[in-house]
């Protein structure tokens, strides 16, 4: 059985876009930059050790317009040289009911999210990851999600998408990892206790 994880930046106050959809507090730097290198290529080991990325539309439609060639970008750092090629080289699975087409070692699924995320679930294979809020709700409600990475950034926001979403019942976590990382940039990594 794989393991689905849910990494994302989040605010202080639980935020992973302001209102309109805004990632601007998610800092401007590139990943090179101090202090958020250190950050950079934690999520760069974070989304080498997936097997496989699943995206909700808004959260692909973020990333398809620049990491397929991020990489062939004049300025681009050899973390993002590293970055790009993963990405485009990782399958991905993107579900959205609204998109027709997608690209770059992807497939697109437009039926049952909930049934196909317990489907490639179940099946043998490394970890997952999954992204975008809509999606990871409805894992999460479904009880899918077998762990939460928390990358909490030191702003408020006061409104957006939150990173979690109301559940019917409660979820218990076990605390696997806690980590700070310069600019006061926490990591708290949890499991979901089954």
């Amino acid at each position: 059985m794989r393991k689905l994880i849910f990494a994302m930046n989040v605010t202080l106050d639980g935020y992973i876009a302001a209102t309109g959809d805004d990632i601007g507090w998610s800092g401007d730097e590139g990943p090179d930059s101090s202090p958020r290198a250190e950050l950079f290529q934690w999520w760069l080991d974070r989304e080498r050790a997936n097997e496989m990325f699943l995206y909700g539309r808004k959260l692909w439609e973020t990333m398809s317009p620049y990491w397929p060639t991020g990489d062939q970008r004049p300025d681009a750092t050899p973390a993002e040289i590293e970055y790009a090629r993963n990405w485009r080289d990782t399958p991905k699975v993107v579900f959205s009911s609204t998109i027709d087409k997608v690209d770059w070692n992807t497939r697109l699924v437009t039926g049952d999210a909930v049934a196909e995320i317990t489907r490639l679930r179940a099946a043998d294979g490394g970890p997952m990851g999954i992204g975008g809020a809509t999606l990871a709700g409805a894992a999460m409600r479904a009880g899918l999600i077998d762990e939460y990475a928390l990358v909490t950034r030191p702003v408020l926001v006061g409104g957006g998408t939150p990173f979690f979403t109301a559940l019917d019942s409660w979820v218990n976590l076990n605390l696997v990892e806690t980590r700070t990382f310069p600019g006061g940039v926490v990591l708290t990594r949890y499991e979901t206790r089954r």
